[in-house]
């Protein structure tokens, strides 16, 4: 246990504390000063801040560049380059959607691509709940809202903030958008995951990042990663479906909600299924990112032997 990380029991010095205290502080003041913005003005100064990050934060610009090098080889070094240039200002587009979410009817949600709600409801109908896998990929908060809006009852599992005041924020954000949230480290975490789906609720995981929980080498982007196997487990137990969905582009480019199911039914939820399930789930997940590269967030340390050598 880290006895300085509160979400594991620990406690903060005084350092710390009033460090935390600040930078909660300097957010509080920043979201209530931009929040009345209409959200053209928001994802405007979002890009511009993606901008300045991709300028002034050298390390997370690296890794990005390292990652894009490693997954799409086929680039050249000046599309590479583009690329990242185009996460960042992407990422800080979708930061401002998100601070103009936080306002009701300021977003219109998503549309769901056709064929999408009846996919959610046909694995409902199973009565077993079902295992939604996503990604942070495009507007990954707005997909959640869109869901509910459609009517399927979705509960996300998430981390905590390392301060638990911004993780109120963020529970501020989902609820009022009808997303419940399940923080995996408070205690009963699993008992309400059983609850969700034997309630026969949709319960939303991400996948596509490196976690501090148990996990699996499976193939990501074309390269082995960590990734959780949690997910994985508690579906073939629960024999839930499995979905995986994201924003992605339709035929004129526009971002719509789809959903694709992942067949389980020769996996066992013993010895290897959950690997192998795993494995199915980073196929997916791999495709819809390729699909559109610019909205990923390249510069998360996805391959540890990169974040060694970075």
């Amino acid at each position: 246990m880290n006895e300085r990380d509160v979400r594991e029991g620990g406690s903060w010095t005084a350092l710390q504390r009033t460090k935390n205290t600040g930078i909660w502080l300097l957010a509080s003041i920043a979201l209530a000063a931009v929040r009345p913005l209409p959200p053209a003005v928001l994802r405007a100064i979002g890009r511009g801040l993606g901008l300045a990050a991709h300028r002034l934060a050298g390390r997370a610009r690296r890794t990005a560049l390292d990652n894009v090098t490693l997954a799409l080889p086929h680039l050249d070094d000046h599309e590479r380059r583009d690329l990242v240039v185009r996460c960042f200002a992407t990422l800080g587009i979708l930061l401002g959607e998100t601070v103009a979410m936080m306002r009701a009817g300021a977003v219109d949600p998503l549309p769901l691509a056709p064929g999408a709600l009846a996919t959610f409801e046909g694995a409902r109908s199973e009565g077993r709940g079902v295992l939604f896998v996503s990604a942070h990929l495009g507007p990954w908060e707005r997909v959640a809202a869109s869901i509910v809006a459609a009517g399927i009852p979705l509960v996300t599992i998430a981390r905590e903030s390392y301060d638990p005041r911004l993780s109120r924020i963020y529970e501020r954000l989902r609820g009022g958008h009808g997303v419940d949230v399940i923080w995996r480290s408070r205690p009963g975490a699993s008992a309400r995951i059983l609850r969700a789906l034997r309630g026969g609720r949709v319960l939303g995981v991400p996948m596509d990042l490196r976690s501090r929980v148990p996990s699996c080498d499976a193939p990501f982007l074309g390269h082995a990663a960590p990734t959780p196997v949690g997910p994985a487990r508690i579906a073939l137990r629960a024999r839930c479906p499995v979905l995986v969905g994201t924003a992605a582009p339709d035929a004129t480019g526009a971002l719509h909600v789809t959903v694709s199911p992942i067949d389980t039914t020769d996996l066992e939820a013993d010895g290897r299924g959950p690997i192998e399930l795993t494995r199915r789930i980073n196929l997916e997940l791999s495709t819809r990112i390729l699909a559109l590269p610019h909205a990923w967030v390249w510069m998360h340390e996805r391959w540890p032997r990169l974040a060694e050598h970075g």
